[in-house]
C-alpha cells in the first residue's frame, strides 16, 4: 500500500499503539485498518485501502483465537457451549463496546456524511474497527503476539465462572435464542401451562414452542425459573447439551 502518512497521522498513530500497549515498526497497516470506506470513496485521488480486508483477516483471527482460548481452559464443555460462549464474546456489541472503551472512534478517518451522522460512536463502525486492528497487528506482527493483544482486551468479557451459579448457565433462554435465530428471525413463545398454590408459594409450568413445534417444559416458583428450565430442556432435545 502506498501511503503517504503525514508526521501528525503517524504521531497519532503511535498515541493509539501505547495505548494498547502494542510495538509496531509500520503504522500503514494501522492507518489502513482506521479507514472507512465512506472516506475512501469520498475522498479525490485517494490511492490507499480502506479496512474492510483487514476486517475480514481479523474476524477470523479473533475467531480462532478465542476457540483455542476456551478449548483449552473449558475442557469439560461440549462443542454447543462454545460455540456459544464464543458468540457473547466475538459479536458486535461486545467488539463495539470495546472499540469505544479504547476510543478508536477517534482515530477513525470517515467520510463527511457518514462523520455528521455519528459513524465514530456507531456500533457497526467500530465492531469492524475493531476486528480490522486485529488483523493489522497480526500481520504486522504474528499469531502470539495478536493472542496476548486479544486476550488483554478482552478479559473481561472471557473470564466467567463455568459453575451451577454462573450467569452463563443460567441464561438459557439466551443460549437458545442464539441457536434458533442463527439463521433469521423465528418467533420463540413461552407458554404457561398451570399455575398452582396459594400467591406465597405458587408454582408454574411453561412450555417453549418454536416452528409449532414444542421443544422443552420447566416448573419453578416463579415464570422466570420455569422459563430458563423449559429452555435448558429445549436445548437437550435439540442435542446441545446433554442429558443428565
Amino acid at each position: 500500500m502506498n501511503s503517504n502518512l503525514d508526521k501528525s497521522r503517524v504521531n497519532s498513530l503511535k498515541k493509539l499503539c501505547a495505548s494498547l500497549n502494542i510495538n509496531l515498526k509500520n503504522y500503514e497497516l494501522l492507518h489502513q485498518a482506521l479507514v472507512h470506506t465512506s472516506y475512501a470513496n469520498e475522498v479525490k485521488n485517494f490511492s490507499e485501502t480502506h479496512n474492510e480486508r483487514l476486517e475480514f483477516l481479523g474476524d477470523s483471527i479473533l475467531n480462532l483465537i478465542i476457540s483455542k482460548f476456551l478449548f483449552l481452559e473449558y475442557s469439560n464443555l461440549s462443542e454447543g457451549e462454545l460455540s456459544f460462549i464464543r458468540s457473547q464474546i466475538v459479536c458486535e456489541s461486545t467488539l463495539a463496546k470495546k472499540a469505544s472503551e479504547l476510543n478508536f472512534g477517534d482515530y477513525l478517518l470517515l467520510g463527511k456524511g457518514e462523520l455528521l451522522s455519528g459513524g465514530r460512536e456507531r456500533v457497526s463502525i467500530l465492531a469492524d474497527t475493531f476486528e480490522a486492528i486485529v488483523g493489522a497487528v497480526f500481520l504486522e506482527t504474528d499469531f502470539e503476539t495478536t493472542t496476548e493483544y486479544v486476550l488483554s482486551l478482552l478479559k473481561d468479557e472471557i473470564h466467567f465462572s463455568n459453575d451451577e451459579n454462573s450467569n452463563f448457565n443460567k441464561d438459557y433462554k439466551s443460549w437458545l435464542q442464539e441457536i434458533l435465530q442463527k439463521d433469521g428471525y423465528i418467533k420463540i413463545s413461552y407458554e404457561v401451562i398451570s399455575e398452582e398454590g396459594p400467591a406465597h408459594n405458587k408454582s408454574f409450568e411453561i412450555t417453549v414452542t418454536a416452528r409449532n413445534t414444542k421443544l422443552g417444559t420447566g416448573s419453578g416458583k416463579n415464570k422466570k425459573e420455569a422459563e430458563q428450565r423449559a429452555a435448558k430442556e429445549a436445548l437437550t432435545t435439540l442435542g446441545i447439551l446433554d442429558k443428565n
